[in-house]
């Protein structure tokens, strides 16, 4: 193994393909709105849209912090230089378990679209429930094998595969809506504003529940700050890889969801049916196009979802070498010779990804969707709480440290983030589930988290050399 240095070989488009390889719009598009329809019902593209609102006003503090520090440890460096080390490896321990559950989710998203594109061309018809599964377990080997060696190669791949399937949605978007405001749409289909407005039968707290989900699909609009020891400008080029995606992310899945919810119709069997598909923009392209559109759009989210958890391993594996590297783990924190990438770091997080869904399965005999959903929860949930601290520290570096480093007036934009994630997660656990099964989505979020506050508590020796540590990087430079 080589020194402990990753290898500085990537620019802006290619720190942007990470993003939005996490971000996995295509993938997003076709199967993370049926996660929130369940709780608000037509109105998926409200839930998304305040998920964007939540999202641009988060992205203010990640975009400032970028401009004075490039870590590879991403929020653990990040709140660790503006709070503490102890907060800063809670911090990082929670992203680490968003990443891992990501894992989980685009796995199996990778399984359910790879399998319903063998079954739309005869390839695999009549499959056992073990299909998705079985291409999900092929996709994690692909991507680990990907996520070792040196990133640009995997970036670019991934940001043109993304780029023409996402063309292919817009394109389908537009006719889409074409036809539902011409009247040509199937089924007497029209478009409806109505989308944008709260179903009686959701309420507000469905619709903030729903909103999960929105915040699921903008996942991974951060992840390019663990690229900071690996981007040749990173204080410029992290904070506009960063904010181009969550602005290009907001336009694009409030419109989309709206056209997607109005072409399968707004009443009871139009949402029936939006629930129950098996690529949302993949079956309209074929109800409103042909069935040739609707089978490259599958494959796309297929690649989609593959690219979403290569950059999971991605982040995941350069978190956990960053918090190994300042607690004097050497395993971890070993970088290989050949692709000067976090190796052993990949290997436990592709691994730990692997052992979720397998007891997931076989213990609680969920199937693929179940484990897509629940993990999206998860995750979601404890990045919440992390965006939360993020935030709180780049309100006290930036508003209330030594040097004043923007307008007064501008501390309303982050307060106002600290208010929409606040009521996001309340509403996801008041009133509390009564059902186990949703129960233990918020109960499993919050046990991920306070294991990362009992190790740092029994552990004070440690978490005072990782402070020291932070305090001497040069990556962190700007907080001295």
């Amino acid at each position: 193994m080589a020194g402990k240095s990753l290898v500085k070989n990537l620019n802006v488009w290619e720190a942007i393909g990470i993003s939005v390889a996490l971000m996995a719009p295509s993938m997003a598009a076709n199967i993370n709105p049926q996660g929130s329809v369940g709780h608000s019902g037509r109105a998926v593209p409200l839930s998304f849209g305040i998920a964007t609102i939540g999202v641009l006003l988060i992205a203010y503090g990640f975009v400032r912090l970028c401009q004075y520090f490039n870590h590879a440890g991403s929020v653990y460096g990040f709140v660790g230089a503006t709070t503490g080390a102890r907060s800063g490896v809670v911090a990082g321990w929670g992203l680490l378990g968003t990443y891992t559950f990501y894992g989980c989710v685009t796995s199996m998203a990778a399984g359910i679209f790879g399998a319903d594109f063998l079954s739309k061309l005869g390839l695999w018809k009549n499959q056992p429930t073990w299909s998705a599964f079985l291409i999900g377990a092929v996709a994690l080997v692909l991507g680990y094998w990907l996520a070792v060696v040196p990133a640009r190669n995997g970036t670019r791949m991934l940001l043109t595969f993304e780029g023409v399937t996402v063309v292919l949605i817009l394109i389908t978007t537009v006719i889409v809506f074409i036809k539902l405001a011409t009247g040509h749409a199937p089924n007497g289909n029209h478009v409806d504003w109505s989308v944008f407005s709260i179903p009686k039968s959701a309420g507000f707290n469905g619709v903030f529940v729903g909103a999960v989900f929105g915040f699921l699909s903008f996942a991974g609009f951060e992840v390019s700050s663990t690229l900071g020891e690996e981007t040749n400008n990173p204080r410029k080029d992290i904070s506009r890889a960063m904010l181009g995606t969550a602005i290009f992310g907001g336009f694009y899945f409030v419109i989309v969801t709206a056209v997607e919810v109005m072409g399968f119709g707004t009443n009871d069997a139009g949402i029936k049916a939006f629930g129950s598909s098996g690529s949302l923009m993949g079956d309209l392209g074929t109800s409103f196009i042909g069935s040739w559109i609707g089978t490259m759009i599958s494959l796309g989210a297929c690649v989609s979802a593959f690219g979403c958890l290569l950059a999971c391993l991605v982040g995941g594996s350069r978190l956990s070498f960053a918090m190994a590297r300042d607690a004097g783990n050497t395993h971890l924190s070993a970088i290989g010779e050949k692709n000067g990438t976090p190796v052993n770091a990949t290997r436990i997080m592709t691994l730990a990804v692997l052992f979720i869904v397998v007891v997931w399965h076989l213990v609680w005999n969920k199937q693929a969707f179940d484990i897509f959903a629940g993990s999206g929860v998860i995750g979601t949930l404890i990045l919440l709480v992390v965006y939360l601290m993020v935030t709180v520290g780049a309100i006290r570096f930036i508003f209330f440290g030594s040097t004043k480093r923007a307008p007064a007036w501008e501390i309303i934009i982050p307060i106002l983030g600290i208010g929409m994630l606040g009521i996001t997660v309340w509403e996801n656990i008041h009133p509390w589930p009564t059902a186990w099964a949703s129960r233990a989505l918020p109960i499993a979020a919050a046990i991920w988290l306070v294991a990362g506050i009992a190790f740092i508590a029994a552990k004070p020796a440690l978490a005072n050399k990782m402070g020291e540590k932070l305090r001497n990087d040069e990556n962190l430079s700007a907080a001295r």
